[in-house]
């Protein structure tokens, strides 16, 4: 039985990150059922329960280097991890954990991880630093690989992102959910679900994606759900498009578990996002996806599907989502390129698990 430790944003009520967790936890079961896994989180209780797993605390020194010492493997674990934009603080945790890893001889994978962006001079040395003593490192997209290319780090391989390997939902427990908030679920409306977020000053998209929503409902009786990944701020912002709505939608309030949060997605007909993981669990259920970029991520996922942002925060022309909208409600024919390729991103995002648990052989 393998001893592995998962470092990452775990256990703060992000439902991406959750689902990554959830992820990289089922791949490593896949490939060995046995594996004895460990996960520092920031709620170890929450975590603990949640997926049958041990947790010690994100800041519990003591229970995480006795974890690492017991470890035959230490994993850094999907998500934007490796950035300045948001916290300096989170970078140099997360390369502190790699570190302590190593000091201790364990091998280190970094998986499927998004990285940068990466602002500061000094952030880009301690990454780069840390990063040549790390073993494997997968990431979820070429920008990433680009990313590290220019730190100097050049054994990098793109899988895709971890949550693809997540076991498709259960459909009844997103319905469930609809119903009791009078959605008719046994109707033949086509649900538009949307997940949005704040972020900066960016708000100019909420008139034009307001209006669009408008005309779904009033023009093509379309039912307009928006699904918040992250609760209570993505639920502030949908009511804040809603309010510029015209016509009736549904606000989900949450919070959702992963499990929910993709029963959800495999219940509407388009998924609308902001949020790069609502683009992924729908993608994950088979459900085609229109993109609001607001980060070159977002962009990158949409790029490995086959598919382009319909626009920005900053810029949305309000015409052309309309009618991407309608011809995909119309009909998926013009999507079945980007179902081929999420199909091999998903054998791609099983890989990392493969890869991870190959370094307890080769270390």
């Amino acid at each position: 039985m393998s001893n592995i430790v998962i470092s990452g944003y775990y256990g703060f009520g992000n439902a991406g990150d959750e689902a990554m967790l959830s992820a990289i936890i089922d791949a490593i079961r896949d490939v060995e059922s046995t594996a004895h896994i460990t996960v520092i989180s920031g709620n170890p209780t929450e975590t603990s329960r949640k997926h049958n797993i041990q947790a010690v605390g994100t800041f519990a020194g003591l229970s995480i280097v006795k974890a690492i010492t017991k470890a035959d493997l230490v994993i850094s674990g999907g998500g934007s991890l490796l950035q300045d934009a948001t916290s300096i603080r989170n970078t140099y945790y997360y390369l502190s954990i790699m570190g302590l890893a190593k000091l201790f001889g364990k091998p280190v994978m970094l998986y499927s991880q998004g990285i940068g962006p990466l602002y500061r001079q000094s952030t880009r040395k301690a990454v780069s630093f840390m990063l040549k003593y790390v073993d494997r490192i997968t990431v979820r997209d070429s920008i990433s690989k680009e990313e590290l290319q220019s730190l100097g780090i050049h054994d990098v391989e793109v899988t895709a992102d971890a949550v693809l390997a997540m076991h498709q939902g259960d459909i009844s427990v997103g319905r469930n959910i609809l119903e009791s908030y009078d959605c008719n679920t046994s109707s033949d409306k086509k649900r538009i679900g949307i997940a949005v977020r704040s972020w900066k000053e960016d708000t100019a998209y909420r008139t034009s994606l307001a209006t669009v929503l408008s005309n779904l409902s009033e023009k093509d009786n379309a039912e307009i759900i928006f699904i918040p990944m992250s609760h209570p701020d993505d639920t502030m912002e949908a009511k804040e498009i809603a309010h510029l709505m015209t016509a009736p939608s549904i606000v989900l309030e949450g919070p959702f578990t992963t499990e929910e949060q993709v029963s959800l997605s495999g219940n509407v007909d388009v998924m609308i996002g902001v949020r790069l993981h609502a683009l992924v669990f729908s993608s994950l259920m088979n459900k085609p996806v229109i993109g609001i970029s607001y980060d070159p991520k977002i962009t990158s996922f949409l790029h490995m599907i086959g598919q382009e942002p319909i626009g920005t925060m900053k810029e949305l022309d309000p015409q052309m989502l309309y009618e991407r909208c309608r011809d995909l409600l119309t009909s998926t024919d013009s999507y079945r390129g980007s179902f081929e390729r999420i199909k091999q991103l998903r054998v791609d995002s099983k890989r990392n698990a493969e890869i991870a648990l190959s370094l307890l052989n080769h270390g």
